[in-house]
């Protein structure tokens, strides 16, 4: 693997293109100071005051007049047309894990394209903060700590087993699919443990989850791929 261009032991804020709140924005920061933008979003970044540690991407949409306000030495452009400049930065962040902003509430193909680029960078731990919702691929194997019947929905983006404590609705022996099988508006019932046989499981919580998720993938023990969920 190549050397990454930012390289972080703390979590990594990564800021798009898309629908940015200050409430959000300041809320990744206070748990992951760093900041990288993707490509056109240093613009983003710079009106809410912040100077990125690093801009990556195919400077396809990044304004002259911002790549002029920014060190040269923290613009680091990536020309290769395929990937989104979401995945280039995924790749190029070595972090316990990456919070995005602005990667929804916009046009929907980037929402889904970044959905795309959890599942093929799996590897790289991280979850993508809204105003209402947070997003993030479920790891081989989570526990988290929430309230009693907070919603915790799971969408499948290709054929994945799983098995689980925790939740009203237990996973176990259901095969998910995308058209076949989905397991959106679940419930905590208690603490949360769930094993996924492949990474191709997206999890969507309430954003008041924040520093229970953060802890939940920073924390968990290194499970290799596949765990072998019960049939």
């Amino acid at each position: 693997m190549n050397e990454a261009i930012v390289d972080e032991s703390r979590p990594v804020t990564l800021i798009g293109c898309g629908t940015v709140k200050e409430t959000v924005l300041r809320r990744a920061i206070v748990q992951a100071p760093a900041v990288v933008a993707a490509d056109g979003a240093a613009q983003v970044a710079l009106d809410h005051g912040i100077m990125p540690d690093a801009v990556i991407g195919d400077f396809d949409s990044i304004p002259e007049a911002t790549r002029a306000g920014i060190p040269p030495a923290r613009l680091h452009r990536i020309t290769e047309q395929d990937s989104t400049d979401f995945e280039k930065c995924l790749r190029n962040i070595g972090a316990p894990l990456v919070i995005g902003v602005g990667f929804g509430g916009g046009r929907v193909d980037h929402q889904l394209a970044a959905f795309h680029g959890l599942m093929r960078h799996a590897d790289r731990p991280c979850l993508l903060l809204g105003e209402r919702d947070l997003v993030f691929l479920m790891p081989p194997a989570l526990c988290l700590s929430l309230p009693q019947g907070s919603r915790f929905s799971l969408f499948p983006l290709g054929e994945v087993r799983a098995r689980s404590r925790g939740l009203r609705w237990p996973l176990d022996g259901i095969g998910f699919a995308p058209g076949l099988q989905i397991g959106t508006s679940n419930a905590v019932s208690g603490p949360v443990e769930i094993e996924v046989s492949t990474p191709a499981m997206l999890a969507i919580l309430p954003a008041r989850a924040l520093e229970a998720v953060i802890a939940g993938l920073t924390g968990a023990e290194a499970v290799r791929w596949p765990c072998v969920p019960s049939s």
